[in-house]
């Protein structure tokens, strides 16, 4: 783990030279802990890395069973300076704690093929049901037609006198 702290300007160049190194960074969680026990560190990492591979800083953790979030958010300023991305779920964790009053992020995309199964369902039942007023329509329709043949047989037109 790197420590990036410090006023040195050594220090600060070598940040520098980090953030020009290193394509795109992300402030993101990083899962510890043992299995059903999960933990969380908040850490600055290249997107493109391991998810539980090496961390440039270590900026926090996170403790979802004792709901405790703590993180060092001059740090994490700093490196939102140098353009760094926050992930959707820390954004919402630093809502949520109030460490920030930006709005939150959708975490999670949903599925375009269930959107389309969906809406293919949707219009399945659309269809059906306009099927069925179609056939019920047409079914008295064709009564009415039948009733009206039924009154014209019984009472035949009659000419009507000439004057």
């Amino acid at each position: 783990m790197l420590n990036l702290f410090g006023g040195d300007p050594v220090v600060l160049f070598f940040n520098l030279f980090l953030v020009q190194y290193y394509s795109m960074l992300k402030v993101r969680l990083q899962r510890t802990g043992k299995r059903g026990q999960a933990y969380f560190r908040v850490v600055v990492v290249e997107h493109t890395k391991k998810p539980k591979g090496k961390f440039l800083e270590l900026l926090g953790n996170y403790d979802p069973h004792k709901k405790e979030f703590k993180v060092n958010m001059e740090r994490v300023n700093y490196w939102i300076s140098k353009g760094t991305q926050v992930s959707p779920t820390v954004n919402n964790l630093l809502v949520n704690y109030k460490y920030w009053d930006k709005p939150k992020m959708l975490s999670w995309k949903p599925k375009k093929k269930q959107a389309t199964s969906d809406q293919q369902q949707t219009t399945k039942k659309e269809t059906s049901s306009e099927t069925t007023v179609e056939q019920k329509l047409t079914e008295e329709t064709k009564e009415e037609a039948k009733q009206e043949e039924v009154k014209q047989e019984e009472s035949p037109i009659e000419p009507a006198p000439e004057v």
